[in-house]
């Protein structure tokens, strides 16, 4: 028997936040980013300070912050996320070049965090950064200690490609596939009274339309050269599919699942 994946259709809805409060008041809580609590803006900096005072070469600035998050467990403790361009700055001045105009290019992306115990006056602050693909290559001497990994974190969403091999030669194997991305429940509610309708999840798994099916040619799956052929059949229409099929979640979660 082989197992392959030809297609896929993801739908995907954040975990809503009202809910994990109510479990976990102690987990860290996303929350919108706001100019005015300067903690999310001074753990952005410092944990960047940090992170430039590992590189001895280039120096980088806070273009956006993206993400913010806010946690108490023996105090205070923030979690950033934000962009980040080089920067012509120079270690003596610190912070005071950290904010750059909105219309900056940025080079890569960080996740810095700062926490205060009560009753301790220090802080502790972490840092990591990746950069995109089209970071310049690190010059020479740069300090192989400061954690420069490549990295594209851009928004993970393939669209759906149409299927154009003929009926007389096997499709090539590629995965296909889309992903379809829901508000959580805590913005669909705000200001309804009426109870949201029972969303219809899309099946888009249009591989073929060929009722007799296409030939899949799966050979790289194997060590030894032989030619193996599977024959894909098209996914059921609306009209001929029936309610156990795709049929209810098998792990009701009302964290995600409408009530």
């Amino acid at each position: 028997r082989i197992f392959y994946l030809p297609a896929y259709n993801c739908t995907l809805r954040p975990v809503s936040r009202r809910a994990i409060i109510m479990m976990c008041p102690d987990c860290p809580s996303t929350s919108p980013y706001d100019l005015s609590n300067p903690r999310y803006m001074e753990t952005a900096t410092e944990s960047l300070a940090k992170y430039n005072s590992r590189s001895p070469s280039k120096q980088y600035s806070v273009v956006k912050i993206t993400k913010t998050f806010s946690q108490w467990v023996f105090g205070p403790a923030y979690f950033v996320e934000y962009l980040i361009k080089e920067s012509p700055c120079t270690k003596s001045q610190g912070s005071s070049c950290a904010l750059e105009s909105p219309d900056s290019v940025p080079v890569g992306i960080c996740h810095g965090s700062l926490s205060q115990s009560q009753g301790n006056p220090g802080k502790t602050i972490s840092v990591t950064c990746s950069f995109f693909n089209s970071q310049a290559p690190t010059p020479r001497g740069e300090n192989a200690a400061v954690n420069q990994r490549p990295a594209n974190p851009s928004k993970a969403e393939e669209p759906q490609q149409q299927n154009t091999a003929s009926t007389n030669s096997p499709a090539k194997a590629v995965l296909k596939g889309s992903v379809q991305y829901l508000p959580d429940w805590d913005k669909k509610s705000e200001g309804s009274q009426e109870k949201d309708p029972v969303e219809t999840f899309p099946v888009q798994l249009d591989l073929t339309t060929n009722p007799q099916g296409e030939p899949l040619d799966v050979s790289f799956l194997f060590l030894e050269p032989m030619e193996v052929k599977l024959v894909v059949l098209p996914f059921p229409s609306k009209e001929k599919r029936s309610a156990e099929c795709p049929g209810p979640a098998q792990k009701d979660n009302p964290l995600i699942l409408p009530p």
